[in-house]
């Protein structure tokens, strides 16, 4: 079965990523910001879906409106709820489509992801895949503007 969505808690990959927003908050909207840019590319990249969820009660005041596409959406737990509880209802109903990969570093939560029937991933592998993605799409897209610049040079 195909991989047809990535789940991932928000706040969990942006604590174990602290190269990625230097010098900012991790609650913070632009280190949210930050996030969603990086994985946006990750998504234009690999073309699989995912969706980002954040603890709160609903967006914290001030915030604009989330970013979101069928691509790539950003989801808010609301008041009572956590991001937790919204991954695992997102696992259970996505299952019968095919493959749910859980991105957290909450043992606890891959642990039901896991006995739901879907894959967890630590937030350090995910990195580690975000970042070699992108670096293989940066060389070929380098390539390729090459090839195009001789091109047009020859023509």
């Amino acid at each position: 079965m195909a991989l047809v969505r990535i789940l991932i808690d928000g706040y969990s990959l942006l604590h174990a990523w602290p190269a990625l927003a230097p010098g900012l908050a991790r609650h913070s909207a632009a280190a949210r910001d930050t996030l969603l840019t990086r994985l946006t590319h990750y998504q234009d990249s690999t073309g699989v879906p995912l969706t980002l969820f954040f603890d709160g009660q609903g967006a914290p005041s001030g915030t604009p409106k989330a970013f979101s596409t069928p691509k790539v959406e950003v989801l808010y737990s609301r008041r009572g709820q956590t991001a937790d509880d919204l991954i695992e209802r997102v696992v259970y109903r996505l299952l019968p489509y095919g493959e749910v990969l859980v991105i957290t570093n909450d043992h606890a939560e891959r642990d039901t992801v896991i006995g739901l029937g879907g894959h967890a991933q630590s937030c350090e592998g995910f990195i580690c895949t975000v970042e070699a993605t992108l670096g293989e799409f940066e060389s070929d897209l380098a390539t390729i503007n090459r090839r195009e610049r001789d091109r047009f040079r020859r023509s």
